[in-house]
């Protein structure tokens, strides 16, 4: 009984390492890709059957850049180097 008090009482070590976040961002974009997909294409055909054209070039463009800024790998560490750069920020 005492053995077992004195495990109890004793804190556990601390964990060595964090979160293991390496394939979070695969994981995320394989899980919104096909969400995503959906969505742009029910409001695509939307915009097509009432026949406005114009926004649907306007939200095809905004769908592609999305597309772009989320789903290229690295895209928003270089744009980020990018601006820093250009700002002269080092």
């Amino acid at each position: 009984m005492v053995d077992g008090v004195f495990t109890l009482a004793s804190p556990s070590p601390p964990p060595t390492t964090g979160i293991n976040t390496a394939g979070l961002a695969d994981f995320l974009r394989t899980f919104f890709a096909p969400l995503f997909l959906a969505v742009v294409s029910v409001v695509a055909i939307f915009f097509l059957f009432t026949r406005e054209i114009t926004r649907f070039v306007q939200f095809i463009i905004l769908a592609i850049a999305i597309g772009v800024i989320f789903y290229v790998p690295n895209i928003i560490e270089v744009t980020a180097k990018a601006i820093a750069g250009a700002l002269g920020i080092k």
